[in-house]
């Protein structure tokens, strides 16, 4: 018994030793980054303009690959199955981690087991829009609307099961209103829509918005998540009329599972430093995101937490996706 617990000791120390030896070399060669869209999305140029910084940090070059699909499953599932030597990461964000393993129920992977956070990179706030036409200026007016016109309004979305999709959902749920939901194929033909007066209201990513609010072809009535963004400081927060109402877009860097602590830890740096230059924090202010650099513990709590609440909304609402 004491030579095999000798033996298990001295395994363990090898394959400690070896983490910490391949870290201290790493990266040793480019570095694939999947992105999990199409190239020029939101999450693409996001990913891009981060990565840009992490090279310089890094040393090392980054490689982006658009991997589209299944509303990020597809890009998802080839890191989740890619050797653990920190050589093929993901850039993730809500839809494939938090909303699509509670939609789809042969996910080929777990987000919470299958994968390592690596850490947060930053934040997109959703804001709720609606036609200028509506007759409303905030959220408590336009949940009066609603209920005086029950099953009459409707919201576009980029597509069922998007998290502007489930952030009208949640909508729904927080303020006991039933307006109808519209998908597009993809959150600029949703927003087209708005501005048209197809449709009445809908949720989209602060970047994809903040223009066509400046234009005044949408009024902005509140943004989604728990503080003012500082983009637009005058506009409240939804939780602010009262609704318990707490979401929006968020991005950051996981890794298949047994990737060696040291190497996430090292990425983790190179993402802090990163995202604390001064160029980097204007660049994002100009893409209308938010910086918002985590540990690896508080990133994968984040998607713990948010794969929870997609899961109660999902089941409240009844949504099912074919």
């Amino acid at each position: 018994m004491k030579r095999w617990s000798l033996i298990t000791a001295t395994l363990a120390l090898s394959i400690g030793a070896a983490g910490t030896a391949q870290a201290q070399t790493y990266p040793a060669k480019p570095v694939r980054m999947i992105a999990p869209s199409s190239a020029g999305g939101p999450v693409d140029v996001i990913c891009r303009a981060v990565m840009q910084g992490v090279e310089k940090t890094l040393g090392q070059s980054i490689v982006i690959d658009n991997r589209a699909g299944a509303a990020g499953l597809i890009g998802t599932e080839l890191v989740a199955k890619a050797p653990p030597d920190g050589y093929t990461l993901l850039f993730g964000f809500s839809g494939p981690l938090a909303i699509v393993p509670n939609l789809n129920p042969a996910t080929p992977y777990d987000p919470l087991t299958d994968l390592v956070s690596m850490g947060g990179v930053a934040t997109a706030p959703y804001v709720l829009l609606v036609h200028p036409s509506v007759p409303a200026k905030n959220v408590k007016q336009l949940v009066a609307l609603a209920k005086s016109r029950p099953g009459k309004m409707n919201y576009a979305s980029g597509g069922n099961g998007t998290g502007i999709h489930m952030a009208g959902e949640l909508f729904n749920l927080a303020a006991d209103v039933r307006i109808v939901h519209v998908p597009y194929k993809g959150a600029a033909p949703a927003t087209t829509a708005l501005m048209s007066g197809e449709v009445d209201m809908m949720f989209n990513g602060l970047p994809g918005a903040i223009s066509h609010i400046k234009s005044g072809k949408v009024r902005a009535l509140a943004v989604g998540g728990a503080t003012r963004s500082p983009l637009m400081p005058d506009t409240p927060t939804i939780a602010e009329s009262g609704l318990d109402f707490k979401t929006g877009g968020w991005y950051g860097v996981l890794a298949p599972k047994g990737t060696p602590r040291a190497i996430v830890d090292r990425v983790n740096q190179a993402l802090g430093r990163a995202l604390n230059t001064a160029e980097m924090k204007a660049r994002l202010t100009d893409l209308a995101v938010e910086p918002a650099h985590s540990s690896p513990e508080a990133f994968a709590k984040l998607i713990a937490d948010e794969k929870a609440l997609w899961a109660r909304v999902i089941k409240q609402a009844g949504i099912k996706v074919k």
